[in-house]
């Protein structure tokens, strides 16, 4: 058993310190740390309800590597589970280099002050991860995450060559709010807003954010939804370690309501990250639409619906076209039952989990900075199947993978 730190206590970090818990025989010495104690502990005692086990808590300001390092070394924990925000990637990964302990993050890191997420800055730790001993493991949710070992796994026992990649995210789900996102508005605004990119040719193109759109018809009833197109950072990772790729896209569905929200938000300057004064102070108009928004931690109750993420992959087999869809479908209702989270926090949550399982029992543990593609995805794959996020793989012509006509 082994001794480990969650930190951040949101919707993610709720799902970690749940799914660890009912994981006894890997995760022994489980504390739960963030910047408000008060969720820790209110974690720590949903945790302590449903799985019988006790957590221990700790409150920590991740932006302080000294402090994040100190409380590393009195929990005495050899991996560091980061569900905090992406601007806190650096500090957390210095702290763990000090302290000496593996690290996992669920998304790459970006500046407060610039909507710029981008691996460069964590792949720049690689040699001083190397020499010290220590491993981490970049992107362990569901995308970046899954998505990345879906690809891996697709390309090890279905294809020679990877040609074209395309990875969509439907969210069903119907929290009945008029706007809310599901995880950190922050975050998830500076996403959906930032320019698209996608890659073409051995480059990435860059277009108008949502500019390019279809409809997708999900399987297994979840609906149809129109889906846009819009950058995402698996991409990088992925035509990085896999260069046959000519073509990768991402796409993700959002409502009419919801891009007539964030229009209106837009363009009365809502959703901008840089500083203006108010009454005397300064404050960052996005931040302060976070404070007014619904919690995302809070709508696991009200949500229903399911999701449906996945990836079309086409390529060569034995010199023949081949295409493939790899999809997870995950119910809303079901997450909340189980662990008080919706499926959006579930499906973060539980690859956060598992890529630590894989780590701390050594089948994904090596020296250095590393991306889930990187690594051997068939004990993650059969994880997913075991720990609440089923797959299932259907072959396709090249037609209906061009089509997106996933549905028989």
């Amino acid at each position: 058993m082994h001794k480990v730190l969650i930190i951040g206590a949101g919707g993610v970090g709720n799902v970690v310190a749940h799914k660890c818990a009912m994981v006894p025989e890997v995760f022994g010495e489980i504390t739960l740390a963030s910047r408000t104690l008060s969720k820790c502990e209110a974690i720590a005692a949903e945790v302590k309800q449903r799985t019988g086990r006790d957590i221990a808590t700790a409150r920590v300001d991740a932006d302080d590597s000294a402090q994040t390092a100190e409380l590393i070394r009195k929990t005495g924990a050899s991996l560091v589970i980061n569900v905090a925000l992406p601007y806190q990637d650096l500090t957390i990964m210095d702290a763990c280099l000090e302290a000496g302990c593996d690290y996992l993050d669920t998304a790459n890191y970006e500046p407060k002050d610039v909507a710029k997420f981008e691996y460069s800055w964590q792949w720049e730790y690689q040699d001083r991860f190397k020499s010290a001993g220590r491993s981490a493991l970049l992107g362990s949710g569901f995308d970046p995450g899954v998505t990345n070992v879906f690809t891996s796994w697709a390309l090890k026992h279905h294809f020679d060559e990877i040609h074209t990649l395309d990875i969509i995210d439907v969210n069903g789900g119907d929290h009945g709010h008029a706007f809310a996102t599901n995880f950190n508005p922050e975050i998830n605004i500076r996403e959906v807003t930032a320019e698209c990119r996608h890659w073409e040719d051995g480059r990435f193109v860059e277009t108008p954010p949502m500019s390019e759109h279809r409809g997708f018809d999900c399987p297994d009833g979840v609906g149809s939804y129109e889906i846009y197109r819009m950058y995402h950072e698996e991409l990088e990772s992925l035509t990085k370690h896999i260069p046959t790729i000519k073509r990768a896209q991402f796409w993700m569905s959002f409502s009419p309501a919801y891009l007539t929200h964030l229009e209106v938000l837009g363009n009365v300057g809502m959703t901008r990250i840089d500083e203006v004064e108010y009454q005397g102070q300064k404050i960052v108009p996005l931040q302060f639409l976070k404070a007014v928004l619904p919690n995302p931690g809070d709508l696991g109750e009200r949500t229903k619906g399911r999701t449906c993420i996945g990836n079309i992959i086409t390529g060569l087999r034995d010199g023949q076209p081949k295409a493939v869809y790899v999809y997870n479908i995950c119910d809303h209702e079901k997450c909340f039952e189980e662990v008080g989270s919706q499926a959006i926090s579930y499906t973060t949550g539980v690859p956060a989990m598992i890529g630590a399982k894989q780590m701390l029992e050594g089948a994904w543990r090596k020296d250095g900075v590393w991306n889930m593609e990187q690594h051997d995805p068939d004990p993650f794959m059969a994880d997913l199947n075991a720990h609440g996020l089923p797959w299932t793989c259907i072959e396709l012509t090249p037609e209906q993978a061009a089509a997106f006509q996933v549905v028989p």
